[in-house]
């Protein structure tokens, strides 16, 4: 049987429809959603991120604002930033793009945020409250990796779960997501990484594999059972001279390899990548509610 391809550029889609319902709502309830983000230096990748989120946002209804820094300033002053940013009323999200320059400390800036405001879910509290299954704004990429699987009646429950990778953005918070006694968890979940020994073998008990190792093609056929679902959250560039641009985009999956094993498998581009910055939005309209909520007390 053909494998479906999980399309995360579709089901982005259709959040974003059902978010700007819920912006228009707000609004004529005289709240109207902000998001703010800190963008310090001058990396290309974050450029190209802050841009995207902007754009998302304005086409919802959400109103964003940029703060450009150079890659100097001191910690101080974006202790500051920050710090203006939890006073303002007009604000219900705040992310600080990362990685930020090594003279900064990020952890002490990620403390800074308030966690009611924390809609890249990467404050403690909100990973804490994550992992004591109780309601907090989820990290981005592992709460769009949730949804897919939710949007296309993927029940993790009773399956084995594998992840390979063990980042704090989406290896480690995906698996507990999907370890929690919730609907659209209840899975049993096995965690890979380099030290992992038979590594292969272990791969091949998913119900359910989730490779976020941030190697180009390591996830191939053999490492794959049948009828598996496959989601791909890497993207790396890899050459290619018959490009225009002289390289093209894959994932942690050899995607060509995999597919006829797959029942259903995620792309790349076009599948865990669209979900992140539409659940940041999530995330975000999420606060305004609370605000509004708030408000009528």
């Amino acid at each position: 049987m053909e494998a479906i391809i999980i399309d995360g550029k579709k089901v982005a889609k259709e959040i974003k429809g059902e978010l700007k319902l819920r912006v228009e709502k707000l609004k004529e309830s005289g709240v109207t959603p902000g998001l703010a983000a800190v963008l310090v230096g001058d990396d290309p990748a974050s450029q190209s991120y802050v841009r995207g989120k902007a754009k998302a946002c304005d086409k919802i209804g959400i109103y964003s604002e940029v703060i450009r820094r150079p890659a100097d300033i001191s910690q101080d002053e974006l202790v500051e930033i920050v710090s203006g940013l939890n006073a303002r009323e007009d604000i219900d999200g705040i992310l600080v793009q990362l990685p930020l320059p090594d003279h900064i400390d990020e952890m002490t800036i990620t403390l800074l945020i308030d966690p009611a405001k924390d809609v890249d879910g990467f404050h403690p509290h909100s990973v804490g409250m994550m992992l004591l299954g109780h309601p907090t704004f989820l990290s981005c990429t592992p709460y769009g990796i949730v949804e897919l699987l939710r949007r296309y009646d993927i029940d993790p429950s009773g399956r084995e779960v594998v992840v390979v990778g063990r980042s704090n953005i989406v290896g480690k918070p995906v698996g507990a997501m999907l370890l929690q006694k919730a609907e659209m968890a209840n899975a049993t979940v096995t965690f890979c990484h380099s030290r992992t020994t038979n590594l292969k073998e272990v791969c091949r008990r998913a119900d359910i594999l989730i490779a976020a190792i941030g190697r180009a093609e390591f996830i191939k056929a053999d490492m794959v059972k049948e009828g598996a679902v496959i989601i791909d959250v890497g993207i790396n560039r890899v050459e290619d001279g018959t490009t225009e641009k002289g390289y093209r985009l894959v994932g942690d999956v050899d995607f060509d390899g995999c597919y006829p094993k797959a029942s259903y498998i995620t792309p790349v581009p076009g599948g865990v990548g669209p979900m992140t910055i539409t659940m940041l939005l999530t995330n975000t309209v999420q606060s305004a509610e609370s605000r509004a909520a708030k408000q009528k007390k």
